[in-house]
């Protein structure tokens, strides 16, 4: 991922410098617990540990010509041994081991390392979702299905609402990075022809990780994809945050905006006068590259036999940057919801823009229950309410005083049909249930 999307503490992670320190670590896990149940001399490990080292860029320099990264990283680290005068004990390094053992447990505690920031991010993203809706509760807005006004809801409900969504996203990666919390050292077709399952289990175990049941030369790659798939519901919470507050920032509607520093910041080159949704959009723009990204991890579970390497390189690129992408859009998120502009005043008004018309679902039911059968009544709301839409007029007062209406419903009745509390009572019972008794 380019650096301008790429959060110092997640770039690290998956540097060249961490993969490879990753690599050694597994492999110093790998000759203590080996030591530990006398396979490899106890002297052996401890040299390992004390003296072991590598430069990305030697290692780098032998892969040019051995062309197998796992092998320039071996030689480069027994290079460093024999330097130190311990090159004896460098004939002990990744013994028992094939290449998968190494590359797939390392990027186990990658994968790790990265929920370690990923999780902490999104409980903070929880918690402003949830004192914002609070902070927004009693703000009246319209509420819009198919972008039309439909009937009243309240600012908080949204927040709410995302915050549910934003709870469901926290338990399910949770879930897929426990999943993935698995090493492997089974050797080339998984059947621990060379290190027992003791061992095995033992060699994870110093890393914080579990041993996978059964794997072929890989984990399988499922893991993978309910991980990367986490992620992108994770930035799908984001975007449809950021999406929301793209159409409340238009012009026309005004009703919510994403922060902006005002004598500072430039809307645009040439228009002195805009405050475009950047943000917002660059959030929408990089969900997609995270959700495309889930189906290269479902074509990875698919392998020939016991492994080929056609996820590997797939890897490289996908798992990095959904790690990287979700980092910075949970961060960008977590700043647009903070600093978020909300205007109830605005709300209001386009609310009363209509005259009325957003209570007829309302008058229709009260009509019904009056005793007039409901293709009467839907004739006589939708009759009037589109006459209101076509000339702008006061729906409100055209039901006040429709014959049929008014025949039906006393003037007390038909205030109650347009009341906004009326619509709006069960905001507390819906907080209740969503954040429980706070």
């Amino acid at each position: 991922m380019i650096a301008r999307y790429t959060r110092p503490a997640m770039g690290k992670i998956w540097s060249d410098e961490n993969k490879y320190q990753q690599w050694l670590n597994v492999e110093l896990a790998a000759s203590e617990a080996l030591s530990e149940h006398g396979r490899v001399p106890v002297e052996a490990a401890r040299a390992l540990r004390a003296n072991a080292g590598f430069t990305v860029d030697r290692i780098n320099e032998i892969e040019k010509e051995v062309r197998h990264d796992v092998i320039a990283f071996t030689t480069a680290v027994s290079e460093t041994m024999k330097e130190k005068g311990v090159a004896e004990a460098s004939r002990w390094l990744h013994f028992g081991l094939t290449s998968n053992d190494v590359v797939d447990t390392a990027q186990a505690l990658q994968l790790k390392e990265s929920a370690a920031i990923i999780m902490p991010a999104i409980e903070k993203l929880e918690d402003v979702l949830k004192r914002r809706a609070y902070e927004f509760k009693d703000a009246i807005a319209i509420g819009r299905t198919h972008g039309v006004h439909a009937e009243p809801i309240t600012f908080g409900l949204k927040l709410a609402l995302y915050y549910d969504e934003c709870r469901r996203s926290r338990v399910r990666l949770e879930a897929a990075a426990e999943d993935l919390r698995y090493g492997k050292l089974s050797g080339a077709v998984g059947t621990l022809g060379h290190i027992t399952a003791a061992e095995e289990e033992a060699i994870c175990a110093k890393l914080g990780l579990k041993a996978a049941p059964i794997a072929s030369q890989v984990v399988a790659r499922d893991r993978h994809a309910a991980f990367v798939s986490a992620l992108a519901l994770v930035c799908a919470l984001c975007e449809k945050i950021a999406l929301e507050v793209r159409h409340l920032q238009r012009t026309e509607v005004r009703e919510a905006e994403e922060p902006f520093a005002e004598g500072q910041q430039k809307g645009s080159s040439a228009m002195p006068h805009k405050r475009n949704p950047i943000v917002s959009e660059q959030i929408c723009g990089l969900a997609r590259v995270v959700r495309s990204n889930v189906q290269a991890a479902f074509e990875n579970i698919a392998l020939w036999h016991e492994r080929d390497i056609s996820h590997s390189s797939v890897e490289r690129v996908i798992l990095p940057d959904s790690c990287i992408l979700t980092d910075y859009l949970l961060a960008k998120t977590l700043w647009l919801v903070s600093g978020m502009r909300v205007y109830p005043e605005r709300m209001k008004r386009n609310l009363e823009s209509t005259r009325g018309l957003v209570f007829s679902g309302q008058l229709l039911l009260d009509l019904a229950a009056a005793g007039m059968l409901r293709e009467q009544a839907y004739k006589i709301v939708q009759g009037e309410a589109m006459k209101a839409w076509h000339e702008e007029g006061d729906f409100r007062n055209v039901m006040e005083n429709h014959e049929e209406v008014v025949r039906r419903l006393n003037s007390e009745q038909i205030a109650h049909a347009f009341s906004v509390e009326r619509q709006l009572r069960s905001v507390d019972a819906i907080f209740e249930r969503v954040f429980g008794a706070c």
